[in-house]
């Protein structure tokens, strides 16, 4: 970890994220939090139980337009989809099918899924964020709130002999965890810095990356993949 980076936010970082739960939920596993990062595979079965679906577009990212990303990728679940389409310009239903096809767009494109729920109840919706234009996603990069907000279960493990350094994983990851490896070598992986997204495990070529309880080796043994 880069021990020059600030150990606390600043106060206006602090106060505005202070309120929020982030973790990393694996599949078949109640979600218990305000805010979870989920992989697509998990973003996937969310949208398959959902009664009703409406889809719109990223505020985040039609207001800042710090990237080219997909601007269509929120998306509402059961009742919070009749309030959204009623209420929130751009928003429309759609099918369970339509929505799974704007998801797998979405992760194409590196963004990673964060989803949302009333405290103490259901999941209701999710919008699929970069960190150029998501403040939530841009202090979990910059200030690595793993600590204070981001309780991952499952991280990216790297297992350098199937590696062929293709360094992949480098532009897919939006949390810095990848580093190139030197002199052209293979990469290597901060596990305390990745937030559990998936986004270099579905992308690795070579089958060199998987998810792994936090609590498992970080690398060699015991991968598997994300499904």
């Amino acid at each position: 970890m880069d021990d020059q980076r600030e150990p606390r936010p600043p106060q206006h970082v602090a106060e505005a994220v202070s309120h929020y739960v982030a973790r990393t939920i694996p599949v078949h596993v109640e979600i218990d939090a305000r805010q979870a990062v989920l992989n697509l595979s998990e973003a996937e079965e969310v949208l398959r139980g959902a009664s009703a679906v409406a889809l719109g577009p990223c505020r985040c990212r039609q207001k800042s337009g710090g990237c080219d990303a997909p601007v269509d990728v929120c998306l509402t679940l059961n009742e919070t989809s009749v309030e959204a389409v009623a209420k929130r310009e751009g928003f429309r239903y759609v099918s369970v099918g339509e929505a799974l096809t704007t998801l797998r767009a979405s992760h194409e494109a590196g963004l990673v899924h964060l989803a949302y729920r009333k405290q103490g109840g259901e999941l209701v919706a999710f919008c699929s964020c970069c960190t150029c234009c998501c403040f939530f996603l841009s202090a979990l990069r910059q200030f690595d709130y793993h600590d204070a907000i981001a309780e991952a279960s499952h991280a990216a493990a790297h297992d350098p002999a199937r590696c062929i350094g293709c360094e992949t994983c480098l532009g897919r990851c939006p949390f810095g965890a990848w580093s190139a490896g030197p002199s052209g070598g293979k990469p290597s992986l901060s596990t305390e810095r990745c937030f559990g997204c998936g986004l270099c495990v579905s992308t690795c070529p070579a089958g060199a990356i998987a998810f792994v309880p936090r609590t498992a080796p970080p690398t060699g043994q015991g991968l598997r993949s994300a499904g």
